[in-house]
């Protein structure tokens, strides 16, 4: 049978959804972005934004050098969730499988689907635009890579219909740097070949990709001809579940990097116990500041959703990773290669369920009255401390 892939984006999702909020930004060129008197950066930017060349990720500041009458909205990772979330379950009920692989991204099958791909597509963008208020792209192809760069393509409010046949077609010509696996790097080395388009990759001779590329060669040109069978997998469980913080200035105070580190691990641990999952690997991510950025992580011998557990991993890998007195840009934590809480317990062992307990009340107070409602005595600031801007979840969000 054939395959009918389709994929959408959220157009500029964080401001799609200020615009919601705030019906005066419509039109405007503004950013969701983190301060400019600090090290924030551009989470989300506006299409009218776009064209003076601001963009995700650049520093705030840079931003607005490049447009000065640039407006900056906080970001509101929470409110962001939910309105995902809206998304996200109106594709579940109307396709037979979907992937949800980012907050604003998600990879739906509809081979076995009556209508054709181009009618459900146009069907669930109007829907999501005209229940939601949400712009969004699509593709539709045979397969998951070519879905996603048509919607690219399309960008914004744009559906795209690469038939089944026409795949390399449609790629050949376009850059190069749009195809999958080819980061800046790659791009490089494939310029020295005289290769700018992905039909030029297509029609350049495996051998002599390989002499650069290696086993890797018959990849890169399988990708440049439209080929892809992976398949779209219905997967509603997070594939691991982490937070990370940067700090407006550098810190090298050891007690505001543990106090930082221990409140990453109470969102992690949350989040991981509200999806109903545990985790064998903790991970810890530490940026210098030149940016250079470091993972480290451990394997426990069992699934945890308990904060003291994680944090106990998380301190070790912290003190073997940091010099003390090292100034610090950013410190993350992560859990993952997860599953189902579960808990090998002796017969005296209740402690761990005395502490389960206590941490699902906690989350209960700060679900209802927020998450200063309850606070440790050590996690309060110290006098003149830096501030801190997270970044909130990061990867995909859990059930």
């Amino acid at each position: 049978m054939q395959r009918t892939i389709l994929h959408v984006d959220l157009d500029a999702f964080f401001c799609a959804v200020e615009e919601i909020l705030d019906p005066r930004l419509k039109g405007k060129a503004f950013v969701v972005a983190g301060s400019p008197t600090g090290r924030g950066v551009v989470t989300s930017a506006s299409y009218p934004a776009r064209k003076y060349g601001v963009h995700s990720a650049m520093p705030t500041a840079a931003a607005l050098r490049l447009f000065p009458r640039l407006v900056v909205v906080p970001a509101r990772h929470h409110v962001y969730g939910e309105h995902s979330e809206r998304v996200m379950e109106i594709l579940r009920q109307s396709v037979p499988v979907m992937e949800q692989i980012s907050i604003d991204e998600a990879f739906l099958d509809v081979s076995s689907h009556p209508d054709t791909g181009e009618r459900v597509a146009g069907a669930l963008q109007q829907r999501i635009r005209t229940e939601l208020q949400l712009p969004t792209s699509w593709g539709v192809a045979p397969n998951r890579l070519v879905a996603k760069i048509a919607t690219n393509v399309g960008k914004p409010n744009g559906l795209v219909v690469v038939p089944a046949g026409t795949e390399a077609a449609f790629l050949a010509p376009l850059p190069v740097g749009m195809l999958w696996g080819v980061g800046p790097k790659t791009q490089s080395v494939l310029a020295e070949l005289g290769v700018r388009t992905i039909g030029d990759l297509a029609a350049m001779p495996v051998q002599r990709l390989a002499s650069r590329f290696g086993e890797r060669a018959a990849d890169l040109q399988a990708g440049a001809r439209g080929e892809d069978d992976s398949p779209i997998e219905e997967s509603r469980e997070a594939r691991s579940i982490s937070n990370e913080t940067t700090f407006a200035r550098d810190v090298s105070d050891t007690e505001a990097l543990q106090r930082t580190l221990r409140s990453l691990v109470e969102e992690v641990g949350r989040r991981a116990r509200q999806a109903g999952l545990g985790g064998t690997t903790v991970r810890i991510k530490l940026r210098w500041p030149d940016f250079t950025t470091i993972t480290r992580q451990v394997r426990l011998p069992q699934a945890t959703d308990q904060d003291g557990e994680i944090l106990a991993a998380a301190l070790d890998l912290f003190h073997h990773a940091w010099r003390p007195g090292a100034p610090v840009r950013l410190i993350g934590v992560g859990l993952s290669n997860l599953g189902p809480a579960s808990r090998q317990l002796s017969l005296f062992d209740h402690r761990w369920e005395e502490d389960s307990r206590l941490l699902r009340a906690v989350d209960s107070i700060r679900e209802r009255f927020g998450d200063d409602a309850v606070l440790r005595a050590s996690d309060l600031p110290a006098p003149g401390e830096g501030d801190a801007h997270p970044k909130g979840p990061v990867g995909p969000k859990p059930p």
